[in-house]
């Protein structure tokens, strides 16, 4: 792994200690507030630019494991999110509203890095992940509306917009791009290798902004995140045994459940964020409940790693 896949917990935590200290100027606190979403939506254009979105109809030639993880990831996951925040977060709507826009996004990168360490099948991977990436976009308010809408007012006209400006927006020109770029493919992959790191780092610049700019609520709710520690960890335990269940049932292939297993349980907090930031801006609680996301994902994914690479071995050796 490279250095910013590898540090990636640890740089999103100095931006959370960095960005209090910071906010205590006005000029920064000020700045900072400015920059959070022009941030959030460069992060997302570079993020999207990789994606091999002409794959979207190869995911489909293997129907067993696409329409398993499709049921996984969007009937399941947002029934599962539902009772965890229904059991945990009574009475802090912002963290219940944050707790369900992290766990109905699914991840669009991270996943098929910790699939190849686990000796998964990373092209059945990178096929789902267009699937998994256009699918949350468009549901996302639809969860928002049924299983956060009772905790948080939500305004229709300004949720469209925001995922009109902060995913569609980076997704149709990230599209463009590549598309400019398609009659020079050897340009085209030393720019990708280029700009690879970059989302990383201006996530850790955005989180560090919307701390300097709400600095005060949110060191003062900070005891609030604890709350969310152990729902979200319930989370990753339930829906691994779970997918270890309907892997058995669907007789996977090993490769093929690391596979599954990746793509259920890894989440995409950077995406859930922008629309946080855009169409919450007064309510920065839902946006710390985004920021724990990836703090606990990285280390969870790489025990999960290990666990794989544990039976595999166990497995073989059999």
């Amino acid at each position: 792994m490279k250095f910013h896949q590898k540090n990636y917990p640890f740089l999103i935590a100095a931006a959370v200690l960095a960005g209090p200290g910071a906010g205590q100027y006005d000029a920064v606190r000020e700045t900072g507030a400015a920059l959070v979403l022009p941030l959030l939506i460069l992060m997302l254009f570079l993020t999207f630019l990789p994606i091999p979105l002409n794959r979207f109809f190869s995911s489909f030639l293997n129907l067993r494991f696409t329409i398993s993880s499709l049921v996984m990831n969007f009937l399941w996951t947002p029934l599962l999110a539902w009772m965890l925040a229904s059991l945990f977060l009574q009475g802090h709507p912002a963290l219940w509203t944050g707790f369900i826009m992290l766990m109905v996004t699914s991840c669009t990168d991270w996943y098929v890095i910790f699939t190849g360490l686990a000796k998964g099948n990373t092209a059945i991977s990178s096929a789902i992940l267009p699937v998994n990436l256009l699918l949350q976009m468009i549901l996302l308010p639809v969860y928002l509306y049924l299983f956060a809408g009772t905790q948080t007012e939500i305004e229709a006209g300004l949720l469209l917009e925001s995922v009109i400006t902060v995913l569609f927006l980076p997704l149709l020109t990230a599209i463009a791009a590549k598309g400019l770029l398609k009659n020079h493919p050897e340009r085209r992959k030393k720019l990708f290798t280029v700009l690879e790191p970059l989302p990383v780092y201006l996530l850790a610049l955005a989180i560090a902004s919307m701390f300097a700019s709400q600095a005060r609520a949110l060191t003062e709710n900070a005891e609030y995140a604890l709350l969310l520690l152990f729902p979200i960890m319930v989370f990753f335990a339930v829906n691994f045994l779970v997918g270890s269940n309907i892997s058995s049932i669907m007789q996977f292939s090993f490769p093929d459940r690391v596979s599954f297993h990746m793509t259920t349980i890894a989440r995409n907090s950077p995406l859930a964020l922008a629309v946080a930031v855009s169409a919450f801006p007064d309510q920065p609680l839902i946006a710390l409940t985004l920021v724990i996301g990836p703090l606990l994902e990285l280390p969870v994914l790489a025990a999960l790693t290990h666990l794989l690479n544990v039976i595999r071995r166990r497995t073989a050796a059999c």
